[in-house]
């Protein structure tokens, strides 16, 4: 028996013989390169707007990609795929992981709902690219790697500028030219506050489940200024609000973070103690094992040996520095090889759960306060159990991972 695409890729994960339902007027493969419907990636989204619209776009540039589902709680979103025949929607992701039709799905949701998505998703088969930041807790993010390995599934985690706006600096650094890397500068910016806005509009005439919208967070009155997509930490967005979000610790801390990690070569491990600013640290500071040390704030930008490594334009990435493979120019390429090849991608779960526990440890350290030692292996606080508290938070139910 001949094996397609997609049949092999479920009996590698364990998961039984399907033949593909789908048919299209390039159901036989196309002239213009479309591979035949049984050898395409079958996606669907789950969280349309913002970034996960521009997700989308990039996608479906890649004629190996077929979008066959999309959800969203927001009913505007939903809308947009009205015309479109071969695109069914819903506002319950829990339908999308039910479908063995299914090959990835792109989760953009708020970052309190990335958890629950992938992992739900995995577990049914699929494979993934989620928006980052990764994950809304450190606990989630270990859950979400070890579900990734346990099925054996392909994990990206969206961050183009890791390599866009900050690949060439880490490449300097680790070019040598510099000297040892001894430590690096990013600012991602603040992290969240708690909401206290109180309950104003009606979900139903805004056309939103908020219910669902809220999902594993504590409920709470419907406010449009709670759910918004203004990006910043202004108070119209949901990344203003600690319930839903990290801040712009996170969200940016995906990209700037992430290049560091990167460049310093730390991208498989965490620190072992966070300073908080103030007496002799003048920003929250980061130590690892090894002595090298992340500074919050002062700009992008690496201390070496012999002075500061710069960025330059026409820099070549150093043969140890690995980027994107098999000839993929972006995370999006990157993984769909990877979906066929079955190989982690550039920005693999793993690595992103470790920059997004940077991320967390940051905020964890300015509500605190205080400096703070942590175990990278055991993911744990060492000796303060305030601290360990936060790792993980309470999920509302029915959500629980």
């Amino acid at each position: 028996m001949k094996l397609n695409r997609r049949d092999f890729i479920k009996c590698s994960s364990g998961a039984a013989i399907a033949l593909p339902n789908i048919i299209t007027s390039k159901a036989l493969g196309a002239a213009d390169g479309t591979p035949a419907a049984s050898e395409r990636v079958t996606l669907a989204i789950v969280g349309h707007g913002g970034q996960g619209r521009s997700d989308l776009g990039a996608f479906m540039r890649d004629k190996r990609v077929q979008l066959v589902a999309a959800c969203d709680v927001k009913h505007a979103e939903l809308d947009r795929f009205k015309d479109n025949k071969n695109v069914d929607t819903y506002t319950d992701y829990r339908e999308i992981c039910a479908r063995d039709d299914i090959d990835f799905v792109l989760c953009a949701t708020p970052d309190h709902w990335h958890a629950q998505v992938t992992i739900d998703a995995m577990k049914s088969g699929k494979d993934i690219f989620c928006e980052k930041p990764l994950s809304l807790t450190i606990e989630e993010g270990r859950k979400m790697s070890d579900t990734a390995r346990a099925y054996g599934r392909v994990f990206s985690c969206g961050s183009q500028r890791v390599i866009e706006d900050f690949g060439k600096l880490a490449a300097a650094a680790n070019s040598g030219r510099y000297g040892e890397v001894l430590a690096a500068h990013a600012d991602p910016g603040r992290g969240p506050r708690h909401c206290y806005l109180p309950g104003r509009g009606d979900p139903v005439k805004d056309r939103i489940d908020w219910d669902m919208w809220l999902g594993p967070a504590p409920w709470t009155p419907y406010n449009a200024f709670r759910c918004g997509r203004a990006y910043g930490l202004g108070g119209r967005g949901f990344r203003t609000w600690y319930d839903y979000s990290g801040g712009m610790m996170t969200d940016w801390g995906g990209h700037k973070f992430g290049a560091v990690m990167h460049g310093l070569k730390l991208d498989h491990t965490g620190p072992q103690a966070i300073y908080h600013p103030g007496g002799e640290h003048k920003y929250l500071t980061y130590e690892f094992a090894n002595g090298k040390k992340i500074y919050v704030g002062g700009g992008m930008k690496y201390i070496c040996e012999e002075g500061e490594a710069r960025p330059q334009r026409k820099f070549k990435v150093p043969p140890g520095l690995r980027w994107y493979e098999d000839g993929a120019n972006s995370p999006y390429r990157d993984v769909i090889n990877c979906v066929y090849s079955r190989k982690r991608p550039f920005r693999d779960v793993e690595y992103a759960h470790r920059v997004a526990t940077i991320c967390h440890l940051g905020n964890i350290c300015t509500l605190l306060g205080r400096d703070l030692k942590w175990d990278p292996e055991k993911e744990d606080f060492i000796g303060d159990a305030e601290a360990s508290r936060l790792v993980s938070r309470p999920r509302r139910g029915p959500w629980q991972i």
